[in-house]
């Protein structure tokens, strides 16, 4: 076992593209699970980003993680609880939400958790 390890997301393992182009996905595997970084461009919205790859209603990945730059918006699925992730938070998302980009600002997140199986099709390819 390698003591340090230094990766950079540039040269990640995979990227996943959102619809029309409204962002990206990249993830390093890890012996402890994938972490990933997100770029979501103004205008993506995961209900029309990510809906349609995913084939769910709402997002049902849990998210830890931490937001770089930009804001997002989250609504979880019942319209019940809802709140902005800023520049500098670290943030916990359970299954079942919607989230957008606020602003004109593109929003980066590093997520540790939930981004391994995030925006794969539902049939899997």
């Amino acid at each position: 076992m390698t003591a340090i390890v230094s990766r950079s997301f540039d040269s990640a393992d995979e990227t996943r593209p959102f619809e029309d182009g409204k962002g990206r996905l990249d993830l390093l595997n890890t012996d402890k699970g994938a972490v990933g970084r997100a770029v979501f461009e103004p205008g993506w919205r995961w209900t029309e980003h990510v809906k349609p790859i995913a084939g769910t209603d709402s997002c049902q990945a849990h998210h830890v993680g931490y937001v770089v730059s930009g804001r997002l918006h989250v609504v979880m699925d019942g319209g019940g609880e809802e709140g902005d992730l800023n520049p500098g938070d670290f943030y916990e998302v359970q299954p079942g939400h919607d989230a957008w980009v606020v602003g004109d600002e593109p929003c980066e997140l590093l997520d540790w958790m939930g981004f391994g199986a995030y925006a794969v099709p539902a049939d899997g390819s």
